[in-house]
């Protein structure tokens, strides 16, 4: 039997290198071991595949949605809802995040969804392989104009972003850097479409136009050469703010919240020891991600960031839906589900801009908060739903009887474990005492404990993951 601090650490785990487990699965993790764990998630190939198929069966229009987002956010919530795989979900919505790009533009939502399936493929491999197949990617072409980036025209969209937000981060370049990196991509673009009808769309594809690439020298961070794009590539990775910006984005997204990306250069990390730590595992193996996320998961830093992020949006609903089994397979509901985070502030597939969401803190406005408490406790305090059903045959496992803080404390610890302030927690056994003593046979058990839940849902700490 896992103690109390084992399952609180293995959930911690698998809500961060996912989207939460049920406490079931949790104690089946416990029983293989926590470092075993890891390597299970950072093993995906080793679970079985999501079951696409069932879901174009049931729902064509995901899997090609055209121009509408809709679709493709249905598409992607049913991945990450289902996935057995829930690290390599996770991660392509990492770095959803890092490399923002938007249907706003694009306009072509089944290039969003080859892009999030080149992050599934690519997520916790190289680097340097990744941002190659990035500045190949149709979407991100299109997305920062690199198509319109011409030998006697250079467009520095995607140069400028590559460093400012793909790799370096502001103050680590000039703007002389920004222009020889774009005119090292020229050439870098995309073949025009066949016309959409009568046989509807086809995709883009790379194209690389020798004719139009300017093959003259460029000076570039202090290189000098005739340098196309792998070349620049390989020279930001030999700077030093390299390994430290992209490890810092997976600190605030894996441990705990940091300020916002554009305030990097004036603002030191929250645990500038643990950055200096995951930049130089990253560095010694050649850029791959693999073992960052092994040692980052491993430290003691980690283990010891409980609930110190902000859910974000989509980790609220994806989650949410996990736990309480609101929808397992398709579901007519799911192109409205889809919607959800968006309505709390994160539209998945159409970030606001190049620069992605603000996270942490910036996830809560007043009107983002009342709809994420609403998600989640009219979810909780249903109790047809197999996930809550299963909540309270652990809450009702206590005994015939138990006292208001008893019903409480283990309504917090199915829903965590989580720990509230004593103010919070004098506040809900109060509300639990208004209804007199608590009996498992009664017929008011279901109703008293799923309204604990809601209750516990609309919590300050149930914000954070």
């Amino acid at each position: 039997m896992a103690s109390r601090q084992e399952i609180a650490l293995m959930s911690h785990l698998m809500r961060r290198a996912g989207f939460g487990a049920a406490r079931d699965e949790i104690e089946r993790y416990c029983e293989i071991g926590y470092e075993e764990t890891v390597e299970m998630l950072l093993d995906p190939q080793s679970q079985p595949p999501v079951d696409d198929y069932t879901l174009y069966r049931y729902h064509p229009i995901v899997e090609v949605p055209g121009g509408a987002s809709a679709p493709g956010q249905a598409n992607w919530l049913y991945w990450m809802v289902t996935t057995q795989r829930p690290l390599e979900e996770k991660m392509a919505l990492f770095w959803h995040h890092v490399f923002a790009t938007g249907n706003s533009k694009v306009d072509n939502c089944n290039h969003l969804l080859e892009q999030i399936q080149m992050f599934r493929d690519c997520g916790m491999g190289n680097y340097r392989d990744l941002l190659i197949r990035l500045a190949k990617n149709p979407a991100m072409i299109y997305w920062l104009d690199n198509n319109e980036n011409h030998k006697h025209a250079p467009n520095e969209n995607w140069g400028r972003e590559l460093l400012e937000l793909f790799s370096l981060g502001v103050g680590h370049y000039t703007e002389t850097d920004v222009f020889e990196c774009s005119r090292a991509f020229t050439g870098w673009t995309i073949d025009a479409k066949m016309p959409r009808y009568p046989y509807g769309r086809h995709p883009w594809k790379f194209s690389y136009r020798p004719e139009d690439h300017d093959h003259t020298e460029k000076t570039f961070l202090g290189h000098t050469g005739n340098f196309d794009g792998e070349d620049i590539i390989d020279i930001v990775l030999q700077q030093p703010a390299c390994p430290r910006f992209i490890t810092r984005h997976m600190y605030n997204f894996f441990v705990a919240d940091e300020p916002q990306v554009p305030a990097w250069s004036i603002e030191e990390p929250r645990n500038p020891e643990a950055i200096e730590s995951l930049s130089q595992t990253l560095v010694d193996n050649g850029y791959d991600i693999e073992p960052v996320l092994r040692q980052l998961f491993n430290s003691d830093f980690f283990k010891e960031a409980q609930y110190q992020k902000v859910k974000s949006p989509a980790e609220v609903v994806v989650a949410t839906l996990r736990l309480t089994k609101d929808m397992t397979g398709p579901d007519p509901r799911l192109e409205a589900l889809g919607k959800e985070p968006g309505y709390m502030g994160q539209d998945i597939l159409d970030p606001p801009s190049v620069e992605g969401w603000h996270t942490g803190r910036e996830w809560i406005n007043s009107g983002s908060l009342v709809k994420r408490v609403n998600f989640v406790s009219d979810r909780v305090s249903d109790a047809e739903l197999p996930g809550v059903r299963s909540m309270l045959d652990y809450v009702a496992s206590n005994g015939s009887a138990m006292s208001p803080e008893e019903l409480v404390d283990r309504c917090l610890d199915i829903m965590g474990p989580m720990e509230v302030d004593e103010r919070t927690h004098g506040e809900l056994v109060s509300h639990v005492s208004s209804g007199g003593d608590i009996h498992v046979a009664s017929d008011d058990f279901e109703e008293r404990a799923t309204q604990t839940f809601a209750l516990i849902a609309s919590t300050r700490e149930y914000q954070f993951g």
